[in-house]
């Protein structure tokens, strides 16, 4: 995550956690005296104004997206990636990459910046007004290349090292996702995205048995690069690679 992402994480588990706390103590006191009701309405009031403030924090990811510091943190954890991708490629025996496509190959920041930075998967999407149907808007196929992404690839390709994309897409945006990948200069090996017809409590369970898959085929997965830490976990991977995303979190 970015230092932004993460500021905005502690703050709400903090506030949360103080929310939680006062209501307890409300219910326990129900029966108590009135000097201990007051006592907890104030500890409410306290709890709440804790509370992030949605204008805020909407404020807070798009300075940090507009100030360069996204970019910033992003491409340093491409550039370590490529080091390695450098060394590794070397000695490795039939080395391959993995990446997920959003926030990580692609960019979806237009239709988040339409909807105040929220994640809505579903419905159209007005690219005038908003709101954007994040589904909607991938079938479009619109999506900018994450450059330092697009550099890495482009170097996998040059060492000879396969590169897949395994990504939680359902499958009928096959079509629009590999001609958006290709538009904007990618070349890969395979394009995973979900089965269908499954579902999967969390992206590891998905994405973690893909690579194993790939291993079994003779791969060595010298690296795998993702936005969310579901995209790393459950292993088959000798190096992982967290990018920054302010915006959401996906289990």
């Amino acid at each position: 995550m970015g230092r932004c992402s993460t500021t905005l994480r502690q703050h709400s588990v903090r506030s949360i956690g103080a929310v939680v706390a006062a209501l307890a103590c409300a219910l326990g006191c129900a029966t108590s005296s009135q000097n201990a009701v007051t006592t907890s309405g104030t500890n409410a009031s306290a709890a709440a104004a804790g509370v992030p403030n949605l204008y805020d924090t909407q404020s807070q990811i798009e300075q940090y997206i507009a100030s360069g510091r996204y970019d910033e943190d992003l491409a340093k954890q491409v550039a370590g990636a490529r080091a390695w991708l450098e060394e590794r490629s070397k000695t490795a025996t039939k080395p391959a990459i993995v990446l997920d496509v959003d926030e990580t190959s692609l960019s979806n920041w237009p239709a988040y910046r339409l909807n105040g930075w929220a994640r809505l998967p579903n419905g159209p999407c007005d690219l005038q007004q908003g709101p954007c149907g994040l589904r909607e808007w991938q079938a479009m196929g619109r999506s900018q290349a994450i450059a330092p992404t697009l550099g890495l690839a482009r170097r996998a390709r040059e060492l000879s090292v396969a590169v897949f994309f395994i990504t939680g897409r359902p499958p009928n945006l096959r079509e629009a996702t590999e001609r958006n990948l290709k538009e904007q200069g990618y070349e890969w090996t395979a394009v995973i995205l979900l089965p269908p017809g499954v579902t999967f409590a969390s992206a590891v369970d998905f994405k973690a048995a893909e690579r194993r898959k790939l291993t079994e085929q003779g791969y060595t997965i010298i690296l795998s690069m993702g936005d969310q830490q579901s995209d790393l976990t459950g292993g088959f991977a000798e190096k992982t690679f967290k990018l920054p995303n302010p915006v959401y979190f996906l289990p």
